[in-house]
């Protein structure tokens, strides 16, 4: 029986490929010390998730490890030497990384770092998939010519009538400290894969989304602004009338793209995983789509100041994913998704 380690274990994305890869047959072993809860409070707590993957996971192996404590790590992979490494532990908030830089960056780059080096030390040929970040492109998508729709923002060249592809520019922009935390353990994965000859991939996400989300303000747009639609809180629209623009990839899609990888590794990949031009939003059309769903209005406020390094409008170009694995696409769409979320959160409150 194949193994699997999972960082971020308890999270949104590595819940989900915990559950995926036991239905496949793989013995999943966790590493995740809510360190969400940490950075985010009470409301980022994930033990729920824990429990879940406890309940839903026959022998499922969990390590309460912080991907910082480089022994630690050394020594899980050193006894476990899995035939996949799912890396997903960060610390995610664009926002939040300018009060923390030493968590920020530790976690982010010097954790990523430490996984790498067990990985090449005693199972190199096992693939390592990073999650990685859009935020890497910092705010050069910015420059791209806009155009100003009724409800959205949307590109005004025809060459990213598709979306960002994987050859856009990560240099000379402001990325915030996140996103440069981010690049570092980005170009890491690439490096190994590149000088070691390892099959690693990055998988630059844009919105990952689903129902096992615990989305804070600071982190999980989607699955956060459903949360303030249910309860009746106040979200904050942060600039750019409300039309900024983000694709939203359910967590199933990302996974079942990581089986893909991991069926048929490469060395030192790179993918914009997102949800593409189909599956991406404006703030405004998220709380129209909601509504509907819901029945609820949306209560919000608007604040004539954009985050730092934030994008105007982001979708990802899924074509150099769909050329390298054919047999993957989208198989939830937004609607979908977000009507998973509703129910989620539902569940959650009762």
């Amino acid at each position: 029986m194949k193994k699997i380690l999972v960082t971020g274990s308890s999270g949104l994305i590595g819940s989900e490929v915990c559950i995926f890869f036991y239905n496949l047959g793989y013995e999943v072993y966790g590493l995740d010390n809510n360190q969400r809860a940490v950075f985010f409070g009470p409301q980022g707590d994930t033990r729920w998730n824990q429990e879940r993957l406890v309940r839903t996971i026959k022998n499922y192996q969990h390590n309460e490890i912080d991907v910082r404590e480089r022994q630690a790590v050394l020594l899980l992979i050193k006894n476990l030497r899995p035939d996949v490494i799912v890396h997903t532990a960060a610390q995610p908030s664009h926002d939040r990384a300018a009060a923390i830089p030493f968590d920020d960056f530790d976690t982010n780059a010097v954790g990523t770092l430490n996984l790498l080096e067990a990985a090449r030390q005693f199972c190199p040929d096992s693939p390592f998939i990073h999650m990685s970040t859009n935020k890497v492109y910092g705010d050069r998508p910015n420059l791209i010519p806009l155009k100003e729709l009724d409800k959205r923002w949307d590109y005004d060249d025809e060459t990213y009538q598709d979306g960002i592809a994987e050859d856009f520019s990560i240099d000379q922009s402001k990325h915030s400290l996140f996103g440069a935390s981010k690049v570092a353990s980005d170009i890491l994965v690439q490096e190994y894969g590149r000088y070691f000859n390892m099959p690693t991939c990055c998988l630059r996400g844009g919105c990952l989304t689903g129902p096992n989300h615990t989305g804070v303000e600071l982190h999980g747009f989607l699955s956060y602004l459903i949360k303030c639609n249910l309860e009746g809180i106040e979200y904050k629209v942060y600039g750019y009338k409300g039309k900024q623009v983000r694709d939203n990839i359910h967590s199933y899609d990302v996974a079942v793209f990581m089986n893909n990888f991991i069926q048929n590794p490469r060395i030192a990949e790179v993918y914009n995983l997102g949800g593409g031009k189909n599956n991406s939003c404006s703030i405004i059309e998220a709380f129209e789509m909601v509504e509907e769903i819901t029945g609820k209005k949306q209560v919000f406020s608007y604040i004539d100041q954009n985050r730092i390094g934030d994008h105007i409008c982001y979708y990802s170009n899924l074509s150099k994913m769909r050329a390298h694995y054919p047999s993957w696409n989208i198989t939830k769409t937004l609607n979908q998704t977000i009507k998973e979320i509703v129910d989620s959160w539902t569940n959650r409150s009762n």
